[in-house]
């Protein structure tokens, strides 16, 4: 096992911060698909958009009542340590009105031995960190596929990191530090086509609430494999800034996202 100092611990323990999404979405959710048609029938359409966002982190956090630390990783780093993610979009989308969610969860792990072994032999790190974009939307402007909504909605944020101390004269202690976040956001999402399968999508948006700010903008291009099923790539950059009784997380991640959309 490597060794590994109280404040490197800290400081690896919120890597997992980074996956937020949220996160997307972001986070606003993310408009993958090109889901506005007015040749299609009245009544309700839906999608759902699993997806990968391969972001890296750099900001600065703070934890377990330790000062805040810079910190900047990539996503190489954080993926070394992964547990367990999911990433995921439902839309629901009725004429220019629409309804959408996006969620985020990661699970990373990690341990190491302790520089003198007295107080403990060996720390263990668990966090969890959660966040979920719900909000609607309405195209103010629309031409066929092509269409411009504005979006208002709230966004959760959830983040739980665990130390655990084995051997020595701390063995079995476990601490758990954690916050829990809400704010409102607001913005604009559209999709374009070039052409009959090949379309450009993006968004942006900012808020406030429990965080100072929080912001979200992306830009992908898109291709409509069949009716029912769509593939995107590009690129996404989130920022929060939020700060709570010693609770530090004001980061920017930023990264490459795929993802596929089904429609039904």
């Amino acid at each position: 096992m490597k060794s590994l100092s109280v404040s490197s611990i800290a400081l690896a323990s919120l890597l997992t911060l980074s996956l937020s999404a949220r996160a997307a979405d972001a986070i606003a959710p993310l408009p993958l698909q090109p889901d506005y048609n007015s040749e299609a029938p009245p009544g309700w359409h839906f999608s759902a958009s699993p997806y990968l966002w391969a972001a890296g982190i750099d900001g600065t956090v703070g934890q377990f009542g330790l000062p805040p630390a810079n910190l900047n990783s990539d996503f190489g780093d954080i993926l070394d340590e992964l547990d367990f993610a999911f990433m995921g979009m439902a839309e629901g989308r009725n004429d220019r009105f629409s309804v959408f969610s996006d969620i985020i969860y990661t699970k990373i792990s990690q341990s190491g031995a302790s520089p003198k072994g007295i107080l403990t032999e060996s720390i263990g790190v668990t966090s969890q960190t959660f966040t979920g974009f719900f909000g609607g939307g309405y195209s103010v402007l629309a031409n066929g596929r092509n269409h411009l909504d504005v979006i208002a909605g709230a966004r959760v944020w959830y983040a739980s990191t665990e130390l655990s101390l084995q051997g020595g004269l701390l063995d079995g202690v476990n601490r758990t530090d954690s916050a829990t976040w809400v704010n409102a956001v607001a913005g604009v999402r559209g999709t374009y086509f070039l052409s009959d399968r090949i379309y450009l999508t993006g968004w942006g948006n900012v808020g406030a609430g429990q965080a100072k700010l929080d912001w979200d903008v992306a830009a992908a291009f898109g291709y409509q494999i069949k009716d029912s099923l769509s593939a995107v790539a590009g690129y996404r950059a989130l920022g929060v800034d939020y700060s709570h009784d010693g609770f530090v997380f004001d980061v920017v991640q930023k990264g490459p996202i795929l993802g596929l959309v089904y429609h039904f």
